[in-house]
């Protein structure tokens, strides 16, 4: 492993797996800005995601998430917590590969549906089989955040902290 690319890091992976919770406190540890992609869509556009999804369709939103994920990636020095389908775009994945290292926060389907089910401001569980969807969205992405990783990291029944040692010592082996 090369040097952190622009010394940004990228944080893929489900919903559920704690990417923005982790992504804060690494961001805390090495005195980094921290940004979560969704909530860059919410500040930027003065609305929340389920209202986004609700008149643009994934679509639109896919396309306002795209254009911050640029936007940050050209910063450096930052932690960024993406989306759970960042990835899905072509874009996204060339841009985060060039311009920082990409860290997968992998979470087992009992976990996600543990942390996820019930949460109401997730739009793309805003239907009555939410346990199909999860299943169907990490038989889709799975592959993407396992191919774009630099490193992962199994975050099922495990803190915040422990995770993002992990991810620490493995950036200070890298340097």
């Amino acid at each position: 492993m090369t040097k952190v690319k622009n010394n940004n890091i990228f944080l893929v992976g489900p919903m559920g797996a704690g990417k923005s919770s982790v992504g804060r406190y690494l961001a805390k540890q090495l005195g980094r800005s921290f940004f979560d992609s969704d909530e860059e869509v919410e500040k930027r556009t003065g609305v929340d995601l389920g209202w986004i999804f609700d008149k643009e369709g994934e679509e639109g939103f896919r396309k306002r998430e795209a254009a911050i994920i640029s936007d940050l990636a050209k910063r450096s020095n930052i932690i960024l917590a993406t989306g759970g389908g960042t990835i899905m775009t072509p874009e996204n994945r060339v841009v985060l590969k060039a311009k920082g290292t990409i860290v997968y926060l992998e979470v087992s389907h009992s976990y996600q549906q543990h942390r996820v089910i019930n949460d109401s401001r997730r739009p793309m569980l805003q239907v009555e089989n939410r346990d199909e969807v999860l299943i169907q969205l990490r038989e889709e992405r799975a592959p993407f955040y396992q191919a774009i990783a630099d490193f992962k990291v199994i975050t099922d029944n495990r803190s915040v902290r422990a995770v993002a040692d992990d991810i620490l010592a493995w950036l200070h082996k890298s340097e």
